[in-house]
């Protein structure tokens, strides 16, 4: 089956394209690659990304050179769960996909509940549930609650593209590299392994615009302010290590003001996918953020 995906590949030249996240993930890079790889090293050794989410830029870098180090690591053990099959055992995924996408199709909103409540034990049957429900739930929002659960409504979607084939077969060649590993830890774990001349790039759950934009619900677990706190001294001893260390964050005072000193701050333009009010997705700034 393997075989026969990558006999496709060559067919249809599916790599000449750029993969693309698998996932719709609450601030995802995509929308603003051709800003952020303006601000990309030009020239680094390991590539590191602590909060992975969507991978948006570790795509990108992957596309422009197959043969980049990256170790990507995410405190989301689904997530992470999601890119190791993906690479490993894409065929099944897809087959248990096109399954999900059959159920769905005879009944929208009895079948999407059914399995957000379910609960699967299987590597594949966890990561299809995951990347089904990410393409039919409300906005693509991945959010649990304090236990664990995932607690999205259903989306309103006309004919959602739950399989997405030709992206799934063209993303697991791409991650194949044994120079590409994944991990789920916390992003403190970058201490151990990053040395001078590494890039390291963060884009951690965002600190809140206002009190009522506060979303940080990865995991069971949110990102507070003295999470932020701890990521900027970590941030620090990279910068010491002689690391090029790069962050994606809100246009706050309390970001602005953590980040201090020697570090570069550059305000962007960016939309919020995520916003249920769609009038309020555009006209947002958010900062980069960077010691080179």
């Amino acid at each position: 089956m393997i075989f026969r995906h990558l006999v496709l590949l060559s067919q249809h030249q599916i790599l000449s394209t750029e993969p693309k996240p698998f996932v719709k993930w609450a601030g995802g890079k995509r929308q603003l690659m051709p800003i952020i790889e303006r601000h990309v090293p030009s020239d680094f050794g390991t590539y590191f990304e602590p909060f992975l989410g969507g991978g948006a830029l570790l795509f990108h870098l992957i596309s422009k050179n197959p043969e980049i180090r990256c170790k990507a690591s995410d405190l989301n053990s689904d997530l992470v769960l999601a890119y190791v099959t993906i690479r490993d055992r894409v065929d099944e995924l897809i087959t248990s996909l096109q399954n999900h996408a059959k159920n769905y199709k005879k009944s929208p909103d009895s079948y999407y509940y059914q399995t957000r409540e379910s609960e699967p034990t299987g590597q594949i049957e966890k990561v299809s549930r995951l990347l089904f429900l990410n393409r039919t739930c409300f906005n693509g929002l991945y959010r649990v609650n304090s236990k664990g659960k995932f607690n999205v409504p259903l989306g309103r979607y006309a004919n959602p593209n739950i399989v997405n084939e030709e992206n799934l077969i063209s993303t697991s060649h791409a991650l194949r590299s044994k120079k590409i590993q994944f991990s789920c830890r916390d992003f403190t774990s970058v201490l151990s392994d990053a040395k001078k001349g590494d890039f390291v790039y963060f884009d951690p759950p965002y600190q809140p615009v206002s009190r009522t934009a506060n979303f940080t619900s990865y995991t069971n677990k949110d990102f507070t302010h003295e999470d932020l706190e701890k990521l900027v001294r970590v941030s620090e001893k990279l910068a010491d290590r002689g690391c090029k260390v790069l962050h994606s964050n809100s246009n706050t005072r309390q970001v602005r003001d953590l980040f201090s000193g020697d570090w570069k701050v550059v305000e962007i333009r960016a939309n919020r996918a995520i916003n249920s009010d769609s009038a309020k997705r555009t006209g947002h700034t958010e900062l980069l953020i960077k010691n080179y």
